[in-house]
């Protein structure tokens, strides 16, 4: 049997390698189950897929061929070969570790295997760093950084595409997923809202602030027009390609990044403006609680890392209020 080795490193393994036969139907019955019966997100249950194909691969070189043959050892192993060999942050090891406890628990209930080989594992202290937050000079670079280029003049202009999407995620903290979701009918004009579907299928209605509205009116009027087609193939997405069809969750993130290159910023993507939305809100004095039902985060906790940020204003109010300051 073979034995793990830190001189073949995983990456090689999970990149060149295919699962082989012997996890197939369990494989697939476990995703089936994610996606029927728990009804996960798509972006959830591919990440699912990822993490269980890199378990399978990394099981079968270490001699595993059925999931009765997987043992806390071999999963020990994986775990610490993804620390060691892969470099994954603590925050990664804990996503695939939180798969490899779903998986095993569900093998277990339908009588694949007699133990959970996964119960001594150990759920790491997830390590919470801080966001990368922008500052409002920041945002209004990276905003301005959606303009036209006069060497390379669009017809539709895709640049005002680019600015109400920039607006839309900072002034309403969307994920890129939600953003790529958002159809026609979800923009509520006269209340100044737009309706996103978010995690777990989570329905929320969100402000979007007037620069905002403004953007999307003049991306709706002067250049969505001149990207639909007639065919229907934008399936009423406000957000559309080149060519017409919905932008998808990696193309917004490829705007995002370009468009903060051009404004002389660095590693910028959606996810931090949805940072930057939540600790400007916690900056201005918004309530925690306002703040969690924006972002649609089930649990207060998620939203709690945001508190830290903004340390001179409860520098300030200390100062203001207690005696001895």
């Amino acid at each position: 049997m073979p034995t793990a080795s830190l001189t073949t490193p995983t990456r090689r393994r999970t990149s060149q390698t295919r699962p082989g036969r012997g996890f197939d139907r369990v494989r697939e019955g476990f995703l089936t189950y994610i996606r029927v019966e728990c009804g996960l997100a798509p972006n959830t249950i591919d990440a699912y897929q990822r993490d269980l194909r890199q378990l399978i691969i990394d099981l079968e070189y270490r001699g595993v061929r059925s999931v009765r043959e997987i043992s806390p050892r071999r999963l020990t192993e994986h775990i610490a070969a993804l620390k060691s060999e892969r470099k994954m942050a603590s925050s990664s090891v804990a996503r695939h570790l939180a798969t490899i406890k779903v998986f095993c628990r569900w093998l277990h209930a339908r009588g694949h295997i007699e133990h959970n080989p996964s119960d001594i594992l150990d759920q790491p202290t997830r390590w919470k760093r801080l966001p990368n937050v922008l500052s409002p000079r920041q945002v209004r670079a990276l905003l301005s950084a959606a303009r036209p280029d006069p060497h390379r003049p669009d017809n539709p202009p895709l640049w005002q595409r680019d600015r109400a999407l920039l607006e839309l995620l900072y002034a309403s903290g969307l994920r890129a997923s939600e953003a790529a979701g958002i159809r026609l009918r979800d923009v509520q004009h006269a209340l100044g809202v737009v309706r996103v579907m978010g995690k777990g299928s989570r329905e929320r209605l969100v402000p979007m602030g007037g620069p905002a509205q403004d953007a999307l009116d003049v991306y709706l009027s002067a250049c969505r027009p001149g990207l639909a087609r007639p065919d229907g193939r934008d399936d009423e997405r406000v957000f559309l390609s080149r060519t017409g069809r919905p932008l998808e969750r990696v193309a917004i993130w490829q705007i995002v990044r370009r468009r903060a290159n051009l404004a002389g910023l660095k590693g910028v993507h959606p996810h931090v403006l949805r940072h930057t939305f939540a600790t400007h809100l916690l900056a201005g004095g918004a309530d925690l609680r306002v703040v969690q039902e924006l972002l649609g985060h089930a649990d207060i906790g998620t939203t709690q890392i945001y508190t830290h940020v903004d340390s001179r204003r409860l520098k300030e109010v200390h100062r203001r209020h207690h005696p001895r300051s």
